[in-house]
């Protein structure tokens, strides 16, 4: 059984009369890598901040390796920040950033002992040989990596993430996003991640904990909460859906990439629980699949995902087309109308 290295236990966190995080459990395990998801102000932030100690709970209690920290100094806990913007120090080089940390300490290493720490750093990230470099002379994507080797130089127990590629572009943060896997698994330390990017924290944690108006909605593998999510929030959330009306306040859910279409009924696979036919209202190709917007008279409006390699058997349609679509009974699911 793995040890638990950072918990909350009923965390609440209020700013006057706003109740930032309610109440909260959590229980995050030596080496995972954890995702904190939900939209801006739900409470992730602050829960990053309560586990850094940058702020206290209003109530409840916070461990760390099964050591009470509530009320204890960021600079006291094992744990390390990379923020969103970085923080680098521009007056200072890559080496002096990275090792900024390590010479606040007390007693303090030896200068030979603080260069190859930095190295070994530097290294760890892919820049080695850039420690006398300005952060001005960096790209975005290796400023980010110089925030990652002036947070690991201390070997944390815990490394926080706090949105850290939001402000790269959408192709350097996917090649961040491989980067930061990898280093994860290199390292061995335990990370957690606060976003709201759904993609983001889909691809590169092994949970995602789900997050709604200061409450824990749902915490499980990316699988878990895609395909038996908890409620209409977290199907919504966590990739794209389709909600159809059911009885008692509920909803069925299907998602886009199970549904089939096709020209006529007749063309559809076999085992189709739902069948209906309707138009293609917008069409929009996005290079390894097309989604079309279908409205139907008896189900209204719903989207559908069409990989490319089944456009190429079936034929792609067109605005005004008219089409059928149907998917199998275990593809839909009964869920909580929020």
């Amino acid at each position: 059984m793995k040890q638990v290295v950072i918990e909350f236990r009923k965390v609440s966190k209020r700013f006057g009369d706003i109740a930032a995080v309610i109440d909260n459990n959590l229980a995050v395990e030596q080496g995972e890598f954890l995702s904190i998801l939900g939209p801006s102000g739900c409470g992730k932030t602050t829960s990053l901040r309560m586990m850094a100690g940058f702020e206290q709970p209003t109530s409840g209690e916070v461990f760390i390796r099964g050591e009470k920290v509530t009320g204890v100094p960021a600079y006291r806990r094992p744990v390390n920040m990379v923020f969103q913007h970085y923080a680098l120090f521009p007056h200072l080089s890559i080496a002096d950033n990275v090792s900024y940390g390590l010479r606040q300490r007390s007693p303090r290493p030896s200068a030979g002992e603080i260069t190859k720490s930095v190295d070994e750093a530097l290294d760890m990230v892919r820049l080695g040989g850039f420690g006398k470099r300005r952060t001005y002379e960096l790209s975005g994507g290796q400023q980010q990596r110089v925030a990652l080797a002036r947070a690991l130089i201390n070997r944390p127990a815990v490394l926080l993430l706090d949105e850290p590629l939001a402000a790269l572009d959408r192709k350097l943060r996917r090649e961040m996003q491989v980067e930061l896997q990898n280093l994860q698994r290199t390292v061995g330390i335990t990370f957690l991640l606060v976003t709201h990017d759904q993609e983001e924290a889909l691809s590169m944690s092994d949970r995602v904990c789900v997050m709604r108006e200061g409450r824990v909605v749902q915490t499980g593998s990316p699988r878990d909460l895609y395909d038996t999510p908890i409620n209409r929030y977290v199907a919504e959330f966590v990739g794209k859906s389709n909600f159809f009306s059911a009885a008692s306040g509920n909803v069925t859910s299907v998602r886009p990439e199970l549904i089939d279409i096709a020209a006529r009924r007749k063309d559809l696979p076999q085992g189709l629980a739902i069948r209906t036919d309707g138009r293609v209202l917008n069409r929009i190709f996005l290079g390894e699949q097309t989604e079309y917007r279908i409205a139907s008279d008896e189900l209204g409006e719903f989207t559908v995902v069409a990989p490319r390699k089944a456009e190429h058997l079936s034929g792609t349609f067109n605005i005004g087309d008219s089409i059928s679509a149907g998917w199998r009974p275990e593809h839909a699911r009964l869920l909580p109308d929020n």
